[in-house]
């Protein structure tokens, strides 16, 4: 038997004022994309914002039914919606954003699993690793160079 380590590298902001201005400018579109969502149910709104590599913005956010299984979560919404208005043009980065009515989000919220599946198939098919921010409604942000780092062994279309 063998042990490996599994490590992911990743950057952590206090605040929105110590990113870039792209990066900026990219979670600011997740937040007004965040007052958007539909969450009736949970209290617990998310908003995306895609860079494309051909600089456009695709935004998303969470939209819930009483039907609970039949919600979709921002990044879904926000990575389906890219692939079907620019197929094939690349992701360069992903800001997620999460607020609740309930109670104070200040620290980052990432990506779900289910999501974080989605994304690495489009990372893996566009071969291009895609930035991933996010963060609470207020507070420190979390970014990582590639969604792959935040899924170490993932499943994809190699063992089908």
């Amino acid at each position: 038997m063998k042990k490996i380590e599994i490590t992911a590298l990743a950057s952590v902001f206090n605040d929105v004022s110590e990113l870039s201005l792209e990066d900026r400018n990219l979670m600011t579109k997740a937040v007004e994309a965040r007052a958007k969502a539909y969450a009736p149910y949970s209290k617990f709104s998310v908003g995306a914002a895609l860079l494309l590599e051909n600089n456009q913005i695709i935004l998303g956010s969470n939209q819930e039914s009483a039907a609970y299984p039949s919600g979709m979560c921002a990044e879904r919404v926000a990575v389906w919606k890219a692939g079907s208005e620019f197929p094939g043009v690349a992701i360069t980065k992903l800001a997620i954003t999460a607020s609740s009515t309930e109670t104070r989000v200040d620290k980052p919220v990432g990506p779900c699993g289910a999501c974080r599946q989605t994304l690495s198939e489009y990372e893996m098919n566009q071969k291009k690793p895609m930035e991933i921010l996010f963060m609470g409604e207020t507070g420190k942000i979390i970014k990582t160079e590639s969604l792959l780092s935040l899924l170490p062994f993932s499943f994809d279309s190699s063992f089908l």
